[in-house]
């Protein structure tokens, strides 16, 4: 595409879209029971039947997009998304509802990781990093700012005006994709998931740089998911301040993704030893303070400390699986959305044993250790780059 920043700010919109109709509707679980007269322990079956349906779809997605285009899979995943977003509006019973909602996680997972892709493929080395970290600081912006959204549209309408509002906010978007986005030609000749995934699988080097983004998964989504609890628990705001506040996390990816090429390159090896002394201050912050200031300043620099870490892994998994990015995204993907699941999970335990300052005390060390260990394996990546025997597979 010739105009390449139209085509970020074109995907990054539909991220934000896409990411905000999976967040916002989480919190109306208790609005959803009661409209359709189910235990609120039943409603959330359809956050469950999303979140499986992502995971398991993400590892189609990303051998489909290699074998038929990035760009046509894009297109599909968000029409279909909008589509059952907006059907999820006119749930009426259970059944309809987990539906719904698992279809439009199962488009989904068509977006996120083949638009990293694209954006990946379309960039040069030089470029690659701001144009990931652009689109993923609009898509976790989307996710952060989904609480206040959902909450501002159920509160003057319901929690069917959410779906109905995402839906068609996707629609509009999705169409104007079809109509803009250059069609890019396929990588592969056929299609073979077992043997798109052997090459990935059985690298070493590759496979330990999409193991440490579980453990991003695991330290960041595992104790963001609590961070409105949190706030809630500490000041007594209401939802919709709570959801402002926690907005600042998305507001700390858009600039972090901004800033962090220039600081990469200014620090080094650096960079990522500061994302995680970044990320672990915030997270001990969250766990210490109940200041309201100080709340909002450490989910910022919690943004900023994810998006420094998670746009350089990223970019490092592409790079070395530059004829398969849609396969390597697809595992970037889901070892992310599980290592959140399985954080998440432990999380709600040590909730109900400890405090919730124990989840960000932990989380805090965690995200440390593993910037660590990620700047040890980009270095080790860069020094091979240097001496001209990079390694694609």
């Amino acid at each position: 595409m010739k105009n390449k920043n139209k085509m970020i700010a074109i995907l990054g919109l539909m991220a934000f879209l896409a990411n905000g109709d999976n967040y916002a509707a989480a919190p109306l679980i208790i609005n959803i029971a009661a409209d359709l007269n189910l235990t609120v322990s039943v409603a959330a079956m359809s956050v469950t039947a999303y979140m499986l349906a992502f995971g398991v779809f993400t590892l189609l997605f990303g051998p489909l997009s290699d074998r038929f285009g990035k760009v046509k899979i894009i297109n599909i995943a968000a029409i279909g998304t909008a589509i059952f977003s907006v059907l999820g509006a006119f749930s009426f019973n259970l059944p309809s509802l987990i539906f719904f909602r698992a279809m439009n996680g199962a488009f989904g997972a068509g977006i996120f990781p083949v638009t990293l892709a694209l954006v990946g493929q379309s960039f040069d080395d030089q470029n690659r990093q701001k144009a990931i970290a652009k689109v993923m600081g609009l898509m976790f912006l989307g996710g952060a700012t989904a609480t206040i959204i959902g909450g501002a549209l159920a509160y003057f309408g319901s929690w069917r005006l959410v779906y109905l509002a995402y839906g068609i906010a996707e629609f509009i978007i999705a169409m104007i994709m079809l109509k803009t986005l250059e069609r890019d030609q396929p990588v592969v000749e056929q299609l073979n998931i077992f043997e798109a995934y052997k090459e990935p699988l059985s690298n070493f080097r590759f496979m330990r740089l999409v193991i440490t983004i579980f453990f991003v998964g695991f330290s960041v989504f595992g104790s963001f998911t609590y961070s409105g609890k949190l706030i809630q628990t500490v000041t007594g705001y209401n939802l919709l301040v709570v959801g402002l506040i926690l907005s600042l996390f998305g507001v700390g990816t858009v600039v972090g993704g901004r800033i962090a090429p220039a600081l990469r390159k200014k620090l080094k090896n650096g960079f990522l030893v500061s994302a995680g002394v970044i990320g672990g201050i915030s997270l001990l912050s969250m766990a210490f303070f109940t200041n309201a200031w100080l709340l909002s300043l450490a989910l910022f620099g919690f943004g900023i400390a994810f998006i420094f870490l998670q746009s350089t892994l990223i970019t490092t998994v592409q790079e070395k699986l530059p004829k398969r990015r849609g396969t390597a995204m697809s595992l970037a993907s889901f070892n992310m959305f599980v290592g959140g699941a399985v954080g998440t999970s432990i999380n709600a335990m040590v909730i109900e044993t400890g405090s919730l300052a124990t989840i960000y005390i932990s989380s805090a060390v965690i995200l440390f250790l593993v910037s660590m260990v990620a700047a040890l394996f980009i270095s080790q990546v860069e020094v091979q780059k240097r001496q001209g025997s990079f390694e694609e597979n």
